[in-house]
């Protein structure tokens, strides 16, 4: 990787900064699930991590693993087991798609239904019109996916 990476919460308040990145995998461990309130946990080792703008909370979710999430928003940032690299939630990445998984671990939690998601239809636009109106203005007030001198903005959203 050329460049550094950068990433951060939804919120903006923790932002951090990664050298390099190693293994990418989604683990379908329980705790996992429950961490990212999902059907998975999508880690990517980093090498070189540091934190740019504030710093995460930390829950001690095993004796062997401590979990950094945002205190204001609760994105989930971090995976700690005390090794020299720390891993990192994908969908906290800027760039998400620079980290894509290559192995899955732990399939022993792994929900019955997992194998069949990618088969499930897929709602198009225009086939739900209450679903498109009600998409049609929404604003975020994301943090967005690049670092910023602040945030919030001084003078509202998007950045």
């Amino acid at each position: 990787m050329a460049t550094e990476l950068t990433g951060g919460c939804q919120c903006g308040a923790v932002r951090f900064r990664v050298k390099r990145l190693g293994r990418a995998s989604i683990c379908h461990c329980r705790m996992c699930q429950k961490a990212f309130g999902g059907f998975f946990g999508p880690l990517v080792t980093g090498f070189g991590v540091t934190w740019t703008r504030g710093e995460p909370s930390w829950f001690q979710s095993s004796n062997k693993v401590r979990r950094g999430f945002c205190g204001n928003c609760g994105t989930p940032l971090a995976y700690d087991f005390g090794a020299s690299a720390i891993e990192l939630a994908i969908g906290a990445l800027d760039d998400p798609e620079a980290a894509a998984p290559t192995v899955q671990v732990n399939p022993h939690d792994r929900l019955s239904f997992f194998g069949g998601l990618a088969s499930l239809p897929v709602q198009q636009p225009g086939e739900v019109p209450k679903a498109d109106l009600f998409l049609v203005d929404i604003v975020s007030h994301q943090h967005p996916d690049h670092d910023t001198a602040t945030w919030p903005p001084e003078k509202g959203f998007p950045a």
